[in-house]
């Protein structure tokens, strides 16, 4: 039986509001390596896009696939296609309108690139854009909305699902929106990627990991689940166990007698 871990990123594997410099914290690094070398599979499964991870993680961890986008983007390790979703342009652009006429910053994946509206402070690739005719080619995987509170992520969140929920689902991330196309989460990602690796390895024990609201789908997919005692009371009850941190999850996982 292959064993496949599926990672949240931020607030799981990545830190990015520590204050110290140690935001990817080497012994989760050092822990990841040792599984891929036992045999496993490890990957990110995340609300990012593929161009939000990779400034963060080259040279450090080599994830085996990337669940993207809330599960509109999936690749491999050579970035080549698992399966891939798109957000209709014309329903992305009218809520990026209304979104930005409130005042809120907007992010567009566009086949893993990112594609915002103003400048910012970032060490990777992104693409300056003010309308459509500006994005780069490809799918619109997600579009994602950068709000100041909780308050402001759920109300907004709870808009965009009534008004445009025919075709796109919006999941609340802290205070964050991201808004992917219909029938795409983390959980429907991850199955996916198992049915994916089913065709090559056989059968396959899926483990996912996630501290937030938004890693619920990928919890309830995975055959064995993980949060932290930090994540909502929610979550905690959902998964198979509580751990202090990703890599007592790993470590669990190799154990698993299956």
């Amino acid at each position: 039986m292959k064993k496949v871990f599926a990672s949240d990123f931020d607030g799981t594997l990545y830190f990015y509001k520590a204050e110290d410099p140690d935001k990817l914290p080497m012994e989760s690094v050092e822990k990841i390596r040792e599984y891929q070398e036992a045999g496993h599979l490890f990957g990110l499964c995340t609300g990012r896009q593929v161009g939000g991870l990779t400034p963060f993680i080259t040279g450090f961890v080599e994830p085996d696939f990337f669940i993207t986008s809330s599960g509109a983007n999936i690749v491999d390790r050579h970035y080549d296609e698992i399966r891939k979703r798109g957000v209709d342009p014309d329903v992305a652009w009218a809520i990026t309108n209304e979104m930005r006429a409130k005042g809120f910053r907007l992010t567009l994946d566009v086949d893993g690139d990112i594609c915002v509206f103003e400048e910012m402070d970032y060490p990777g690739k992104y693409y300056v854009v003010s309308g459509p005719e500006d994005l780069p080619e490809g799918l619109i995987h997600q579009v994602s909305v950068h709000t100041e509170s909780l308050e402001d992520a759920a109300a907004n969140a709870a808009y965009i699902n009534e008004r445009f929920g025919d075709s796109i689902h919006a999941f609340q991330n802290v205070i964050e929106i991201d808004i992917a196309p219909k029938g795409c989460s983390k959980g429907k990602g991850v199955e996916a990627l198992r049915d994916y690796y089913r065709e090559a390895y056989g059968e396959v024990r899926l483990y996912g990991i996630g501290d937030s609201l938004n890693d619920l789908p990928l919890i309830e997919a995975a055959d064995v689940s993980y949060t932290f005692p930090y994540a909502p009371e929610e979550v905690q009850k959902k998964v198979t166990k509580v751990v202090k941190n990703i890599v007592e999850a790993l470590e669990d996982s190799m154990a698993d007698d299956v």
